[in-house]
């Protein structure tokens, strides 16, 4: 059965009734979506347990102005679709879930034809499983539009069959103007065709088709799709409670303390400026109580409201009013508020019982990721030594995550990449023979943990069990298992306890790797000889060579010494142009480059090297995509408009993607190219990058494409990096464990 509900209606034009009894105005400046992506939150911005958002959510908002990126459409004249570049518009003018709808703009014709599709957002490890037995969704027409103008809807699902289509017409009622109205329809009623079995909870992709063919362009606003059913909880959703502004140069971040009662399943955040008329400006999942509002500029004064919204729709009475106003930010500001933000996304978005970092958020609330965890690490030490957080939460915290440690799953002391975050146990994420020992990733999560023994080392219980287990921890690895056999000459990637070295990865630089060798030649336990570095990292073999070439695509370097000049800057070492920058950042968060020496460079001039010729590659841009240039550049790995990919200066591999941590982890090296950089995503980009836990994964301004997600590889990187420009104090704490320094004179003697 259909069932069909009204509601006020959200726009950012026109008044709307205050609670407190008065008009609420509508500003003229267009509100920006800071919609953040979920989180398992372990900190003071946290609300409960994750949410089942994603589980049951289509579409709420688009991150991009103009159009929806993931979107598409097409006609058939007479028949006519209003399309901006090939994807559906979008409204921010009206919205039921701030700030913005979709605009679907049609003509039906006799003999034309249209559809246009929205679908589903597919982040890495989001399963494509909705709950509930409903779909639903808000329309909005600014006239009134009978129920016999209605288009048709098709489902799609993950394995592309479709679902017969539903005529609206039949089902759903006239659109009254100027009102929301929600129209629900049972699963069921999206009927498998007869030829072929369909999944309704498995849903890819949403179609509107033409319905009647009456000659007349209609318009409809469409906002806040998704996958639920049932009745609305017994009690109302509970003010939010604590709300505080903290205003910086041209954001304002909000955080608040969930309300005691009710089931929240969104807040929605309302602001003003004048501190009399509020209009709802976007909405915040129920699992994070913080939202980043970017006004544009420095000297803006807003006031803040927030009420929690349940099922239903019923908001909750306003919370407390806070206020802040933005201000002009030194050099030294911005790059605190960069820090701070990234920090959060290992300190408010760890996972709740592990306090490892979660892969991305969103993503799949179980996978904490052992690399992602070491960096994480390392951004707490900066945490807590910049004053985000206490020192006695963050060595709680600290100590929290090596128990952890201590009881999950390890393949001769090597833990696997991915990890259930409650139970320990491996996550084979990358296939069945992905369950064992990531000896790379090990190597990211020891140097994170070596670099906090150096710190928390103050003589109190907590901080002394951080060391010992720490300690342990480490002295715990078989570098030396990870040979393969004794007289091994490579150390492999992988090892798993039912199918041994399958995956047979050998690691050979110059990647991001180093960090591996390093360790594994200053073990106190597990050692393997210095000579290692040279037969494997360094190698010179035909084996070595063939490997460089097949992920280079090219033979400059494939025997690791490079000495090509490109764009007038000479490569020691390194395939082609240097690689995706992630190959200068992670190895090297603790490990200074500027310590780090072999028979054919220096790392630190060779790192640097690198990053310039990263960024002269984006300067010219072969490629011709949009935003590169001079302040825009930074090409690593990253997530992009379809899906993970290592972009690095090469035609092969750079599709117009940009990543920031590549240019931002890139301080201690390029530190003037690094603050434009800094300064052209914050000031000219924030309005889109900007979120919770700072910059975005990744951008493609060709495509008007942003990433939802957050990555943990990615965040880390920008906060211990730019320490290591500022203070240098992640480097000094690594260089400080007495194993390191004799590893690096052998490494450097060749013996």
């Amino acid at each position: 059965m259909t069932r069909v509900r009204e509601g006020r209606r959200h726009s950012s034009v026109q008044p709307t009734p205050d609670r407190a009894g008065g008009t609420a105005a509508r500003g003229a400046r267009r509100p920006v979506s800071c919609l953040a992506a979920a989180a398992l939150v372990a900190g003071p911005a946290v609300s409960g347990a994750q949410p089942a958002y994603h589980r049951h959510l289509l579409f709420d908002n688009s991150l991009t102005p103009e159009r929806y990126y993931h979107s598409a459409g097409r006609f058939v004249a007479p028949s006519r679709l209003v399309l901006d570049r090939g994807r559906l518009p979008v409204d921010a003018t009206v919205a039921r879930t701030p700030p913005n709808a979709l605009r679907l703009e049609w003509t039906s014709a006799p003999g034309g034809s249209w559809e246009a599709s929205v679908h589903v957002n597919q982040w890495r490890n989001r399963e494509p499983v909705f709950l509930g037995d409903a779909l639903s969704f808000w329309c909005y027409s600014r006239e009134p539009l009978r129920a016999v103008h209605l288009p048709h809807l098709r489902l799609r699902d993950a394995s592309g069959a479709s679902s017969a289509a539903v005529d609206l017409s039949r089902v759903a009622p006239d659109i009254p103007a100027g009102r929301w109205t929600q129209i629900e329809l049972p699963l069921s009623a999206f009927a498998a065709p007869a030829s072929g079995s369909f999944d309704p909870h498995r849903i890819a992709t949403l179609t509107v088709l033409q319905g009647a063919s009456d000659g007349t362009p209609h318009t409809l606003l469409v906002d806040e799709v998704k996958v639920d059913g049932g009745g609305a909880p017994a009690a109302a959703p509970a003010a939010p409670r604590a709300l505080e502004a903290m205003a910086y140069e041209r954001h304002v971040d909000l955080r608040w303390a969930a309300g005691a009662g009710g089931e929240p399943q969104r807040y929605v955040v309302y602001r003003s400026f004048d501190g009399v008329r509020y209009e709802p400006i976007g909405v915040q999942e129920p699992s994070v109580t913080r939202y980043a509002d970017f006004l544009g500029e420095p000297g803006r004064r807003a006031f803040y409201k927030v009420t929690a919204s349940d099922r239903a729709y019923r908001e909750s009475p306003f919370s407390p009013v806070a206020e802040a106003t933005t201000r002009q930010l030194d050099d030294e500001g911005l790059l605190r508020m960069v820090q701070e933000a990234s920090f959060r996304y290992y300190w408010e978005g760890a996972h709740p019982v592990s306090g490892m970092a979660l892969e991305n958020i969103p993503g799949d609330p179980r996978i904490v990721a052992a690399g992602a965890s070491g960096f994480g690490i390392m951004a707490l030490v900066v945490g807590v030594e910049r004053g985000f957080v206490a020192r006695d939460e963050g060595a709680r915290r600290l100590l929290r995550i090596v128990e952890f440690l201590e009881r999950a799953d390890r393949f001769h002391g090597a833990w696997p990449h991915f990890l259930d975050g409650a139970t320990g146990k491996v996550i084979p994420v990358f296939g069945q023979y992905d369950n064992g020992g990531d000896l790379v990733e090990t190597a990211f999560l020891v140097q994170g943990l070596l670099t906090a023994r150096q710190y928390f080392t103050r003589d109190d219980d907590v901080e002394r069990r951080i060391v010992r287990a720490i300690t342990a921890l480490w002295r715990g690895v078989e570098w030396d298992w990870y040979r393969k056999r004794p007289d091994g000459r490579y150390l492999y990637w992988h090892w798993s306890p039912d199918y041994a070295w399958h995956i047979n990865h050998k690691l050979i630089g110059f990647n991001e790797t180093l960090i591996a060798y390093v360790l594994a030649i200053a073990s106190p336990t597990h050692a393997v000889p210095a000579e290692l570095y040279y037969s494997g990292w360094a190698s010179q073999s035909d084996e070595a060579a063939e490997y460089r070439q097949g992920w280079g695509g090219t033979r400059e370097g494939d025997r690791y010494a490079n000495g090509t000049t490109y764009h007038g800057i000479t490569l020691d070492v390194g395939v082609g142009r240097g690689g995706p920058l992630f190959f200068t950042h992670y190895s090297y968060l603790g490990l200074d480059p500027r310590a780090v020496r072999d028979r054919y460079t220096s790392h630190f001039e060779n790192n640097r090297n690198i990053a310039r010729i990263n960024r002269a590659y984006v300067v010219e841009h072969p490629g011709g995509y949009e935003s590169y240039g001079e302040r825009c550049w930074g090409l690593t790995a990253s997530d992009g408009p379809r899906g993970y990919r290592a972009h690095e200066p090469r035609l092969a591999l750079d599709d117009g993607t940009m990543t920031p941590t590549g240019a931002l982890a890139s301080f201690p090296y390029l530190p003037d190219a690094s603050m434009a950089a800094l300064k052209y995503f914050y000031r000219e980009l924030g309005d889109r990058l900007w979120g919770v836990y700072g910059f975005r994964d990744a951008f493609n301004l060709t495509e008007d494409w942003v990433a939802l997600i957050y990555m943990g590889l990615n965040q880390a990187p920008i906060t211990v990096m730019i320490e290591n420009h500022r203070s240098g104090l992640p480097w000094k704490l690594f260089m400080a464990n007495p194993e390191i320094q004799p590893a690096l004179e052998r490494i450097a003697r060749g013996v």
